[in-house]
This record gives structure tokens, C-alpha cells and sequence, in this order.
């Protein structure tokens, strides 16, 4: 199946997060007309302003990039706000757009949809075959509730709606915040802070056992305007690097682009979360589709847009 970009217009639902971004950047490069709108002109989580959205823009095609997302502490905290704003808006999105007749729209999941111990690397089968991780079931689930969504569309009313399941993302537009950020995200800051206070050690949360797969946001977005382009299915498909490291591993990688030449400490009393959590990317690569961007280039270019953005605000 291919699906031309000529002449289309695109909305991009969250445009201003990382991956929305990296979207919006990646398709500047394609012959469509990219349609975005902010927060404070169109509200999500409401019913009625998204119907009105998109009967008023008519977009001939969607990426669902919105969500409310967050770490392990800010999942465990917030778990009422991570179930019920990312459900109303994936509902909302998918409603709407099958009322206008918008028959072309990619969801974006999360690699937190498998099972906790699911068998690794993660292929997309293993979706409902076991319990989740805890710390995040909550968002887990909503996410899962969206890709059967894009599934119940297709099979009720022949729409021609998929979904991709993006591994761990990083790079320019990353969240920073340690209240709420993901790893990598923290780590940069952590490192960076460290060495601007001169400090001889940083801890970690858990025990740094944990393996975890990354991927640049900009091969992320490369990945999906090619599945934009080119696949049609029921079953969603992970979009991820292939490789895996331990999360003491990427502080050392870290630190060392960073330019932090203290001790890593770790702190077993805080969660792991997942064991491991590498997702088979064999069904995109089957498609032609492989990432291009090191992990230790894509810190490197992490760490320049953190010091140019967001290096400046206060230490935590």
C-alpha cells in the first residue's frame, strides 16, 4: 500500500512535544501542508472543540502525537491524570475524525504497552500476554486502548487507521525536567549540574541493572512518514533501534559527553521499573526502514539543544 504525501494536509495533534516536533520538522521535507494548533486554541480533552477542529480544517490525514506523559515517579504520582486525559483525547481524536471522514490516521503508542517479563527483544504479538509493569500500567493502558481503537475503526467501519510503537525517545524538545522527565532527559541534567557545582558523585534511581533500548526523535519521525507513506495493518508496529544498554551504561555515556568526570552511585531503594525492555524492530526493518543516529551522537546533539534551551534555568 502507498499513500502519496502530494498536496495532503497533515495534522499533527501535539506539535509542540518532542516527537510532534520532530514530526513537523521531518515533514517541512515533503510536498503537504502540515496543520497544528496549540493548547490555548484547541483543548483535547474536549469532545466538542475537536469535532469542530476538524470539521472546520479538514485534514486529509492525522498523527496522533498527544499525550500526557512522564516518567516512573511522575506515572506513580499522577495515575487518575495518565489514564483519563490520554483516554478523552485518543477517543475525542479517533471520534472526530471518522465523523469528518478523515480516513488516514497513525496513533503513537508507547513500548510500555507489553507485558512486564514479556520475552526479549519485544515483538508486537506479545501485546496482552502478561501483567504490566506497575509504575506505569496506568498510561499502559490507555495507550493499549488506542492502539484497539485505530483496530475497531478499521474493522467496523473499513478505516484506514494504524498504529506505531515508538521505544524510548530522546533528543531536541526532551523534557528536563527531573520532577517528571525520563532517563535519559535527567541524566543529561543531573551530569550537567553536577559538574557546574563541582560535584564529586551522582546518584541514580535503582540499581542501574535495568536494560533499556533508546531512539533518536528525529529517526523516530524519519520512521513514521515512512509508515505514513507505505503501511496499511491491523497489528501496530514497534519502532525502535534494536540494541539495549544498562541504564548504569548510559550514565557513563552521559557523563562523559557531558563532560562530568565524578562518581555514578546508584540507589537501590528507588524503583527499577522494567528489567529489560528491547523491542524487536524486525517487522519495520522487513519494510526497509532502519534508524540512522548513534545513541552516542544522539546525546551529543541532546546535550548541545539542552545547553542552547534549557541550561539556563534554575539548578534543581
Amino acid at each position: 500500500m502507498a499513500w502519496g504525501l502530494e498536496n495532503k494536509r497533515i495534522w499533527v495533534a501535539g506539535h509542540r512535544g518532542m516527537v510532534g516536533s520532530a514530526l513537523v520538522r521531518r515533514l517541512a521535507g515533503e510536498p503537504c501542508e502540515v496543520i497544528t494548533a496549540g493548547r490555548e486554541t484547541l483543548d483535547l480533552t474536549r469532545q466538542a472543540e475537536v469535532e469542530t477542529f476538524i470539521a472546520e480544517t479538514r485534514p486529509d490525514a492525522i498523527v496522533l502525537a498527544a499525550a500526557r506523559v512522564g516518567g516512573i515517579l511522575a506515572n506513580d504520582t499522577y495515575p487518575v491524570d495518565f489514564l483519563v486525559q490520554n483516554l478523552q483525547i485518543e477517543t475525542n481524536i479517533f471520534a472526530a475524525a471518522h465523523a469528518s471522514d478523515v480516513d488516514r490516521l497513525l496513533f503513537l503508542g508507547s513500548s510500555c504497552i507489553y507485558p512486564r517479563l514479556a520475552p526479549q527483544p519485544i515483538a508486537e504479538d506479545a501485546l496482552l500476554t502478561g501483567p504490566l509493569e506497575p509504575t506505569n500500567q496506568w498510561y499502559a493502558i490507555a495507550k493499549i486502548a488506542g492502539i484497539k481503537l485505530a483496530q475497531a475503526y478499521r474493522k467496523q467501519f473499513g478505516r484506514n487507521y494504524i498504529s506505531a510503537m515508538p521505544t524510548n525517545l530522546y533528543g531536541p524538545g526532551d523534557n528536563f525536567d527531573l520532577r517528571s522527565s525520563h532517563v535519559l532527559p535527567a541524566l543529561i541534567r543531573k551530569a550537567h549540574e553536577a559538574k557546574q557545582r563541582g560535584d564529586a558523585a551522582i546518584t541514580i534511581w535503582g540499581t542501574g541493572t535495568p536494560r533499556r533500548e533508546f531512539l533518536h526523535v528525529d529517526d523516530c519521525a524519519d520512521a513514521l512518514v515512512f509508515l505514513l507513506k507505505s503501511y496499511s495493518g491491523d497489528e501496530h508496529v514497534n519502532v525502535g533501534s534494536g540494541r539495549d544498554l544498562t541504564i548504569l551504561e548510559l550514565a557513563q555515556k552521559v557523563c562523559a559527553t557531558v563532560g562530568f568526570a565524578g562518581t555514578i552511585r546508584t540507589d537501590p531503594a528507588k524503583p527499577d521499573g522494567t528489567p529489560r525492555k528491547l523491542m524487536s524492530n524486525g517487522k519495520l526493518r522487513a519494510m526497509g526502514w532502519t534508524p540512522t543516529i548513534s545513541l552516542d551522537e544522539g546525546i551529543a546533539d541532546t546535550y548541545r539543544w539542552f545547553l542552547t534551551h534549557k541550561a539556563e534555568e534554575p539548578l534543581s
